[in-house]
This record gives structure tokens, sequence and C-alpha cells, in this order.
């Protein structure tokens, strides 16, 4: 199955979140958060909002950092992702 974002929609692959500290104490799931970097999965056209086109300012294969509690979660063939808002996207990881 392939998914395709309308409009200003983005398709985010999370990356897995934090299994250990820096000084290497183990996380149990429950204290482990979310995590907020992504990599770009698949793109929407862009659209037009209060009158004004948007153009998307993001790429298939950006790594991004967006809200910590935006979108919505999808699952497809086993694997978890997240559609956004471009809008929820913080910045692109250079």
């Amino acid at each position: 199955m392939k998914i395709k974002p309308l409009f200003d929609r983005v398709l985010l692959e999370p990356k897995e979140s934090e299994k250990e500290t820096k000084s290497g104490i183990l996380l149990p799931t429950a204290a482990q958060e979310k995590s907020q970097v992504a990599r770009v999965i698949a793109v929407g056209k862009g659209g037009c909002l209060e009158g004004k086109e948007i153009e998307m300012q993001v790429e298939v294969g950006d790594e991004v950092l967006f809200s910590k509690y935006s979108g919505t979660e999808v699952t497809v063939e086993d694997k978890k992702y997240v559609i956004v808002r471009q809008a929820d996207i913080l910045a692109i990881l250079k």
C-alpha cells in the first residue's frame, strides 16, 4: 500500500526514541519520550490557505524536526508513520 498525502500534508517516518541515556542508563518504555525527529517519506502538492498559495518547503528524504503532539499516527504494513501539516514542521535538519 502506498500513501500519498493531500494538500499541505507530509508523511513522516519518526526515528526511534532513545532507549538509554548518554550515561548508559536504560530507560523503560514508559519513560521514553516520543521522537520529534523524522524522515520525510511523501509530500502533498500544496494548496491554498486563506487565498494564498502554499508552496511546499520540504522534500522526500529530508530529516525534519516536528511538533511533539502534532499529526495523526498511522500504521501501514507494520511500520509507524505520522501525517502532519507542513506548518507543524519546525525545521529541516542538515
